[in-house]
């Protein structure tokens, strides 16, 4: 049965750093999210506020304002911040402590792991309750390095990369997949990070936590495996970060694990410097598809488009000023669909309808 969880995103629900929230707001076939807390967004929906579409699922106040809402405990309370320091503040804690004597499990996707804490061990043995990080890297003996395995299958791969961190790569990657299900085909999605994890994805790992040599190795040990188990017809994987970024590292891993057929590129066009680096300009379109078609000796097949700070006409302008600059298909599947995109991918790969 699916577990029902509380999500904490104080002041972050619907920002960037908030992500992870976000993402569980918007898709989770691994918990059942019955709350939000985030004091500064009380008795919103959180659907409605993300979105524009009402979901049922309420911004609370705090643990207690949840609790005592809900009339009753939910088994989970997920850490729902991704902030650059991933290190609690003692008021961040407070809160997993309470989390705790309420008799919550603990579900963490930070790189700082909660089972290594001494104080949160105590109180989830006093208090009976787990504490899941999702983060933590597999034992060293349980890795893999890359084998060239990932060479030998034939089913298209399509990566989802970005020209940053945070500009919707998850969300597009799961919306296509979940509309190339509609349309009968066999879709799986494979993540690279925590939030895919929280969400349920059933192939891939945090990709971020593990050394260079082991986390091509990883990816493509998912890829292969997923082909083996499932035999799907596509396979869709979630891009981190950006090539270009300093920053992230793993975007060169995923390309080297995944080997992809093909690109899409996510960009926000109205961000001007890097999530996180407000000293570091945001790079080009026009210079992440050349870098990205360089390393990885692939095509970028379409970009999609992150509408953030954008009016509807601007964005409206925006794919039309970029499929006459770029000549490929370009959408913000959060507005129009997929079937633009989807469109294109069967062109390239004509037999997945087979």
């Amino acid at each position: 049965m699916i577990e029902k969880a509380l999500v904490f995103s104080e002041n972050e629900f619907g920002k960037i750093d908030g992500k992870v929230a976000n993402g569980l707001v918007r898709h989770s076939e691994r918990y059942e999210i019955v709350g939000v807390i985030d004091s500064t967004k009380v008795d919103f929906d959180a659907g409605e506020y993300l979105d524009g579409i009402k979901n049922n699922i309420p911004i609370f106040k705090s643990i207690d304002d949840a609790l005592n809402s809900l009339n009753y405990v939910p088994e989970n309370f997920i850490y729902g911040i991704a902030l650059l320091t991933s290190f609690l503040n003692k008021g961040q804690r407070n809160i997993i402590l309470s989390a705790i004597e309420n008799r919550m499990n603990i579900v963490n996707g930070l790189p700082e792991y909660f089972t290594e804490d001494d104080e949160f061990v105590q109180k989830a043995n006093e208090y009976g309750v787990r504490i899941y990080d999702i983060r933590k890297a597999p034992p060293r003996n349980e890795l893999h390095i890359f084998s060239g395995r990932i060479l030998e299958i034939s089913t298209p791969v399509i990566l989802v990369a970005g020209t940053d961190c945070a500009v919707g790569k998850r969300t597009t990657a799961l919306l296509f997949v979940e509309s190339l299900k509609k349309q009968g085909l066999k879709t799986i999605f494979v993540t690279t990070g925590q939030t895919g994890l929280l969400q349920g994805a059933k192939y891939g790992i945090a990709l971020d936590v593990l050394t260079s040599g082991f986390a091509t190795g990883e990816l493509e040990n998912a890829i292969v495996n997923a082909v083996a188990t499932e035999q799907p017809d596509i396979i869709i994987v979630e891009g981190q970060g950006a090539l270009s970024h300093p920053a992230f590292t793993s975007s060169s891993a995923i390309l080297r694990g995944a080997q992809p057929n093909a690109i899409i590129i996510q960009h926000p066009p109205k961000r001007k410097n890097h999530c996180d680096y407000p000293n570091i300009p945001m790079p080009t379109l026009e210079s992440e598809i050349k870098i990205n078609e360089l390393f990885s000796k692939s095509k970028v097949i379409a970009i999609t488009l992150n509408h953030e700070d954008m009016t509807d006409a601007e964005l409206e302008d925006t794919i039309i000023e970029y499929e006459d600059r770029y000549k490929l298909p370009t959408t913000d599947v959060l507005k129009y669909g997929c079937d633009k995109i989807i469109k294109k991918i069967y062109e390239i790969f004509p037999e997945i309808l087979k």
